[in-house]
């Protein structure tokens, strides 16, 4: 039976059911924490659902909001401001998936992607909530990232008593979660561990693999042997352990087995899920994290009912426990929820933070402006031109630079191109395009872009990334248009030594003025700085898996070679 009591948050007394046992259609029973005023009737509810724990979520009462890089950030505490909830006459339900926490069952692979669906057991969580008394049968959710996820997995199985969500950072494609432009990001790794700054997912049993349900030991022995001949995998120790010990990060070790996207990835991938969803959806993002923000934008113009977007100021992470957004979310939910008329929908449905003049432009679709997409060259000098080059290679000999692997070295070597400061204000907003045409004497690398707005006092600012492993250099012909590169990461091509190759990585959606005496600065490395003044503001986990092999770079920007960044200036910049 369900413990109830009062506990206090400041001046407020908040009433508490402990451990409630929320029952699943196949006999299972997740665990839940129900909060809400002192007053007792019937109130709608919000609910959060991971597996981080219910427990750790009610560190939000007791913990003030930390930002990156303090060392107590957490980035598991994520299901919302409890005590505003409850001030705010909503229930704050926080849920334990199956097979974390105190609730019963068994998880398998990702988001429980070979076991029960969790969007059917988030239907049958959200039809019990709005059955009980202390419910007035109406719900909405809460919670950014993993809780984020789960609110479109929820939303596309259409349970009734659902009347709208509101996601703020969530994770929707998810091969891009784990692979950025396929290279494997580690930050997943934290989230699953419990390493660097992150106190993880809170299994009771582990998260069996797929991969070991699935095929035979002597399949597995041979799947392994094949992965670990990548030589960036068999130099880091995480991942050569976990690819010998599969039962101690079974998930991990998943992921670590599919380095293509396919079937594996987007069985249940939310993006695909958002054209199912017709109820009213309000998707929230903050600069910085680019990858996170093309998969709100792909999933917001996949929605089929009301709908808006919001992106807003970098930097990328908001505080744990998490308390941004709250006063738009309530908004859309006292206008959903509890029919309250305050002009909300009479709002732009999208509106873009542009850093730089920090300034809200509103529009109706993303992006908000008419753009002309605009090419900066890459130029001798380490120079950034409007205008192409005219020299062949043989006068105009290509850039280059050679990076150990980093199990010999800590410097990770960066070459850089950079405009002449702007004499005028130029603004830019959506995807854009990095044209490289590069020689490499291995069959594969990494190709990670950085564009910064520099300063004159030299100060900068990270203004968009590309990531691209070399060996998924292979475009979407069909889907992918100037300034919009797609590449389907279904196969990996290695790259014939010596050769020049034209590598397009795809620059992730930002908006930005570039102010008099600024410059743009566009870096190039196959590893990343672990600290700079960006990742400084992430979670300590949150890089790419090193290259593991020695590897010569030529950039070639001559006249055969026009290597270029493709840039969305807003028309009439």
């Amino acid at each position: 039976m369900a413990d109830f009591h009062t506990v206090q948050a400041g001046e407020q007394t908040i009433a508490v059911r402990k451990d409630l046992r929320v029952p699943m259609r196949d006999g299972v029973t997740l665990a839940a924490d129900a909060y809400q005023g002192t007053v007792d009737k019937p109130r709608p509810a919000l609910i959060a659902l991971s597996p981080y724990g219910k427990e750790l979520q009610a560190l939000a009462l007791t913990m003030p909001p930390q930002r990156r890089p303090s060392p107590m950030w957490d980035g598991c505490i994520e299901a919302g401001d409890i005590a505003r909830v409850v001030q705010e006459d909503y229930v704050h339900v926080i849920g334990d998936l199956r097979g974390s926490g105190a609730s019963e069952g068994e998880h398998i692979g990702n988001y429980n992607a070979g076991g029960v669906s969790l969007g059917q057991d988030a239907y049958d969580f959200i039809e019990w909530v709005a059955a009980q008394p202390w419910c007035d049968g109406n719900v909405g959710m809460i919670g950014i990232s993993y809780f984020g996820s789960m609110q479109l997995i929820a939303a596309a199985e259409r349970p009734p008593a659902l009347k709208a969500i509101f996601v703020s950072g969530g994770h929707y494609d998810f091969y891009e979660t784990t692979y950025h432009g396929g290279i494997m990001w580690l930050m997943p790794r934290a989230a699953r561990e419990g390493r660097g700054g992150d106190s993880g997912w809170a299994f009771t049993d582990g998260v069996k693999s797929r991969m070991l349900e699935e095929f035979s030991a002597e399949e597995i022995r041979e799947k392994v042997a094949k992965r670990l001949e990548d030589p960036d995998v068999m130099a880091w120790p995480n991942l050569f352990h976990v690819l010998h010990y599969p039962r101690n990060h079974e998930a991990w070790f998943d992921i670590a087995m599919n380095e293509l996207d396919g079937e594996w990835y987007e069985e249940r991938n939310p993006v695909n899920l958002a054209s199912n969803i017709d109820i009213p959806v309000w998707l929230q993002l903050d600069q910085g994290r680019g990858w996170t923000l093309d998969g709100t934008i792909e999933a917001y113009n996949r929605l089929k009912g009301p709908k808006k977007l919001s992106v807003g100021p970098y930097p990328p992470m908001q505080s744990r426990p998490f308390i941004e957004e709250h006063d738009k979310m309530f908004a859309w939910y006292d206008y959903w929820i509890k029919g309250i008329d305050n002009g909300i929908m009479d709002e732009p449905a999208v509106s873009v933070f542009v850093e730089g003049t920090r300034e809200t432009v509103t529009a109706d679709a993303w992006p908000p402006k008419k753009i002309d997409y605009r090419s900066l060259f890459l130029r001798p000098r380490r120079k950034l031109s409007f205008e192409p080059e005219l020299m062949g290679a043989e006068h105009a000999s290509p850039d280059g630079f050679y990076q150990a692997p980093l199990t010999v070295t800590d410097r990770v070597e960066i070459i850089d191109w950079s405009t002449t400061p702007f004499e005028e204000p130029v603004e830019l907003i959506g995807t854009g395009a990095a044209h490289l045409f590069v020689e490499i004497d291995q069959p594969d690398t990494n190709l990670i872009m950085r564009l910064w707005d520099a300063v004159p006092n030299g100060k900068r600012q990270l203004l968009t990334t590309g990531y691209l492993k070399a060996s998924h250099r292979e475009l979407d012909e069909e889907l992918s248009t100037e300034g919009s590169p797609i590449h389907p990461h279904t196969r990996a091509v290695p790259v014939e030594p010596g050769t020049i190759e034209e590598y397009v990585l795809r620059l992730y959606p930002f908006a930005a003025t570039i102010l008099p005496g600024h410059r743009i600065v566009a870096e190039l490395s196959n590893n990343e700085p672990l600290v700079d003044e960006h990742n400084s503001l992430l979670p300590p986990d949150a890089f790419h898996l090193p290259v593991g092999r020695p590897v010569t770079h030529k950039i070639y920007r001559d006249a055969a070679h026009p290597s270029r960044l493709v840039l969305p200036f807003t028309q009439g910049n």
